[in-house]
């Protein structure tokens, strides 16, 4: 029997990944899965259509972002509870049933999101928490060259226990769980966010309208990470830092706001050193 849950899987340049990521999503027993697929030139949208005509298939034929991509996936769909899913990932079976069972007996969760592991089998830190100014600033400039510092620590819960549920201030979206009754009150994406932060807002607006996030490891997912990211790395660094300085923006209040000025130069140096980092060293820019 399938359960009463609707995927959407936003879909960028990685046909492959995105091929399995609806057939682990089928073995796990959702109902709908919407495939939105934002401009890809390597055969994705044929590609899922043949592996699973079932699907919704929503060729954009642009490049959107992130969360205005899912806003129109959700739209098509009926179900009472929603999965976000990043294409270049693989559902544990049991995964989608345990989310569901996590929000179907506790009324209160509006968001729930599973154990993340890399395909090297560590955990990724998908559970973290809403930083104060001095974590933020800390993680912010010490990841480049301390990835490990404490305050990264308690920005991405490394500390803490990732084989207990419990709520957590965000999840991200790499892979996350939403109550229908609490998408449509939030309004879904805020579509202000190209990439990135789009998952810290809507888990901060839950939490200002009454809804809780919870982390639950009994489901399991297992992510690649970057595999659409890195195509336009460069330009996903600038969209990242701007993500976060819109978020700050939008939460700031009071005094706070007078720092906005300060938060804009700091998150500029961060976006350059984080460009250096990526042409000296090759890889990924430092996390959010």
């Amino acid at each position: 029997m399938a359960l009463p849950v609707a995927a959407v899987v936003v879909g960028y340049n990685v046909a492959a990944d995105t091929v399995a990521c609806v057939r682990s999503l089928r073995a796990a027993g959702v109902a709908e899965i919407v495939v939105v697929d934002n401009g890809s030139r390597d055969g994705t949208v044929e590609a899922v259509r043949e592996a699973d005509p079932d699907a919704i298939v929503l060729a954009l034929g642009v490049n959107l972002g992130f969360g205005s991509a899912v806003n129109r996936g959700v739209a098509v769909t009926t179900q009472p509870y929603i999965v976000v899913a990043n294409p270049d990932l693989v559902v544990d079976t049991p995964a989608v049933k345990a989310l569901v069972e996590a929000l179907e007996v506790d009324p209160g969760l509006g968001i729930v999101g599973p154990r993340i592991d890399t395909f090297d089998g560590d955990v990724y830190p998908s559970a973290r928490t809403f930083p104060n100014l001095l974590d933020a600033v800390g993680h912010g400039f010490l990841y480049f060259v301390w990835p490990r510092n404490p305050f990264s620590r308690r920005y991405r819960m490394l500390d803490w226990d990732h084989a207990t549920a419990a709520d957590v201030d965000w999840v991200a979206a790499t892979f996350l769980a939403v109550r229908r009754e609490a998408w449509d009150a939030l309004g879904g994406f805020d579509e202000q966010y190209f990439m990135y932060a789009e998952d810290v807002d809507l888990c901060w607006r839950a939490w200002e309208a009454g809804w809780r996030v919870g982390y639950e490891p009994a489901a399991r997912v297992s992510h690649g990470i970057g595999r659409s990211t890195d195509q336009t790395p460069y330009r996903m660094i600038l969209e990242h830092h701007r993500s976060l300085y819109r978020f700050f923006r939008k939460t700031a209040a009071g005094p706070r706001r007078l720092l906005l000025p300060v938060v804009a130069l700091g998150l500029a140096v961060r976006t350059v050193l984080a460009w250096a980092q990526r042409r000296v060293r090759g890889r990924p820019h430092a996390a959010v």
